[in-house]
């Protein structure tokens, strides 16, 4: 068991997590109008459930991405004394970009769609908040969907067929790729759910818009590491939740 996974990688990543799931409280109570205090009794019972949940997803994630040749390469090499500056270099305006575009791209599919309800809902938000969410986007989700869910999909894919080097297959990549997404659209809804009644296009537009996301960070993960994913998501998020609601505002007011 001790040499299964980066033990420093794993306690890392979990208190990260924790953190940022405590940092998003301020946000969903008030993207939902919930008018419950944010008490030191709520925030222990979070960061417990939160401590368990992602403590089993981080262990799994490191073990599943450890075997079919993804993960955390940057924080890995880190972790072993070696100078990194240069890869972090090269991932950086990269990520950046891509999740810059993937912002955007959603901005406009939610356009589209004209749902108001869901347009509007953050425009009252106050910036700190949707910052301090932008971060457990950016390591709590990926987290989840990325080290863990992709990883696993990936992993049974893996199992299935290998390419000729004994490595998943791009089929089986993409697949994952995919499901991880839809998986990632559909887990909005309850949040979305306390904002509008949920329908056939209201799933369908949390799948798209979310789905765009996805498989850009999924791909990223693939490619460049879940750091580049996580620098990916936070990008996006700062588009989605804070230059978008701010235009917004500006525009209407």
């Amino acid at each position: 068991m001790k040499n299964t996974i980066n033990w420093k990688a794993f306690f890392i990543l979990l208190i990260a997590c924790v953190l940022t799931a405590l940092m998003v409280i301020p946000f969903s109570l008030a993207l939902t109008a919930t008018e419950v205090e944010i008490t030191p009794l709520m925030l222990i019972l979070t960061a417990a459930q939160n401590l368990v949940i992602f403590a089993i997803v981080i262990f799994f994630g490191l073990l599943l991405s450890k075997q079919i040749g993804m993960g955390l390469p940057i924080l890995k090499n880190v972790l072993e004394g070696k100078n990194q500056a240069k890869e972090i270099k090269s991932i950086l305006m990269p990520s950046i970009i891509l999740g810059l575009v993937a912002g955007i791209l959603i901005v406009l599919l939610a356009l589209l769609f004209n749902i108001p309800e869901l347009n509007n809902s953050e425009l009252s938000i106050s910036p700190w908040k949707a910052l301090l969410a932008s971060f457990y986007g950016g390591i709590g989700e990926e987290v989840l969907l990325r080290l863990f869910l992709v990883s696993l999909f990936v992993w049974i894919t893996f199992k299935i067929k290998k390419n000729k080097d004994g490595m998943p297959t791009n089929f089986g990549v993409w697949l994952s790729i995919f499901l991880s997404a839809i998986v990632f659209g559909l887990g909005h809804l309850p949040a979305t759910a306390q904002i509008v009644p949920l329908t056939g296009i209201i799933v369908l537009r949390a799948v798209i818009l979310n789905g765009v996301g996805g498989i850009i960070f999924g791909w990223l993960y693939w490619k460049k590491g879940l750091e580049s994913a996580m620098i990916a998501h936070f990008s996006a998020d700062i588009v989605l939740h804070i230059i978008t609601p701010f235009i917004m505002v500006s525009f209407l007011s």
